[in-house]
């Protein structure tokens, strides 16, 4: 099993970016450019490497390999997005890999890229690539081929000897427990082995609500990979084990005018074999609150009136400045109950919360994950 903060490590000192690796300082699939660039790597990459895997590390200066971080990035749904616009897709997987002199609310991103040994393509126009556009790695460079090209294996032997040096080992697993342990011990960290060979570690605040217990502040990690599964410095969890299995049930708060409830969200269940494999199965059981669309009218004007004033550079008062805090939930659900054009009033929103109230802005990035796992499900 392969221990993926090695397996970074092993990437960084091999050599700068190439066919069958690249790093980024971030990503943003949440806006069109974004995601169009990130589906040309994948594509790259992919056609470039048809034996073997490929690799994108994502918080990483480009200059001199310094860990920087990202936020923790959920999207367990992303291999919808690559079906959607690539031909023949390949097997891709995105997971959070945590470092020790990171902040708790930032991780390594980790992207596996898998090739079914065809080649990819574009399905379909997005930004400023075309449908039918083929890219391949070109050193570092993801370079667009409009012909038929052959193929070519030169990758296998490297990747697997770097991921052969990144295997696992029990001093590994130790370690990663007693970090664990160490680390989160203001938050009632436990541990439980599945199958003999699995270990996960979690934490949270925990409270109990009737004959409910749930967690806040939640932190899971899968120590053999050190891989994190969960993050969530908002959200309320509630979590459930037997001797095969780990379940995870994920609720959101939302509301309007400082009338919030918990509406579960997604649904996580970690099934451990006992040869030695693991499924992680995710199910989005989100139902979009419903509102009276006059009312909805009314705080969808008030809102934009707010970010019309931001962009002004006009100073709120007291209640806008309130209200303000409120404005990522209210876009989201105007955008859920059918008002499409919340989505772009949302993404407008961005830099004017970044600047001008912080916890405004930590709202808004929830919003935003919640309506990525919507969308692509």
């Amino acid at each position: 099993m392969i221990n993926k903060r090695l397996l970074i490590k092993n990437l960084l000192a091999h050599n700068d970016e190439n066919s069958f690796y690249d790093k980024k300082r971030q990503i943003d699939i949440g806006q069109k450019e974004g995601k169009a660039k990130f589906l040309k790597h994948v594509c790259a990459l992919s056609n470039s490497n048809p034996k073997n895997n490929s690799y994108i590390v994502i918080g990483v200066e480009d200059a001199d390999n310094q860990i920087i971080g990202v936020d923790f990035f959920d999207d367990s749904k992303i291999q919808n997005l690559i079906n959607a616009y690539l031909t023949n897709p390949p097997i891709v997987q995105y997971e959070n890999i945590p470092f020790p002199h990171l902040p708790d609310d930032k991780v390594v991103g980790l992207v596996t890229i898998r090739s079914i040994d065809k080649i990819t393509s574009l399905r379909k126009n997005i930004w400023k690539y075309y449908g039918g556009s083929m890219f391949f790695r070109d050193g570092s460079m993801s370079m667009p081929k409009v012909y038929d090209v052959e193929i070519k294996d030169v990758n296998s032997k490297i990747v697997t000897a770097i991921e052969n040096n990144s295997q696992n080992n029990i001093e590994h697993t130790l370690d990663g427990v007693f970090d664990f342990l160490k680390t989160r011990q203001d938050f009632n960290p436990q541990y439980k082995v599945f199958k003999e060979y699995f270990v996960l570690c979690w934490a949270g605040q925990k409270k109990q609500i009737k004959d409910e217990i749930f967690y806040s502040r939640v932190d899971i990690k899968f120590i053999n990979e050190q891989v994190r599964l969960f993050y969530s410095a908002l959200d309320e969890v509630s979590i459930s084990y037997d001797e095969d299995s780990f379940k995870i049930i994920e609720y959101v708060n939302l509301g309007l005018q400082n009338s919030y409830k918990y509406y579960p969200l997604e649904e996580t269940v970690i099934q451990f074999s006992d040869n030695a494999s693991y499924n992680i199965d995710t199910t989005l059981i989100f139902e979009a609150p419903q509102y009276d669309k006059k009312v909805l009218h009314h705080i969808y004007n008030a809102n934009n009136a707010i970010l019309e004033k931001l962009k002004k550079g006009i100073a709120l008062n007291k209640n806008e400045e309130t209200d303000l805090k409120n404005l990522p939930a209210a876009y989201l659900i105007c955008y859920l109950n059918l008002f499409h054009e919340a989505i772009d009033k949302l993404h407008e929103a961005k830099p004017f919360l970044k600047i001008h109230n912080k916890e405004a802005y930590i709202l808004y990035k929830e919003a935003v994950r919640i309506l990525r796992k919507v969308k692509y499900s």
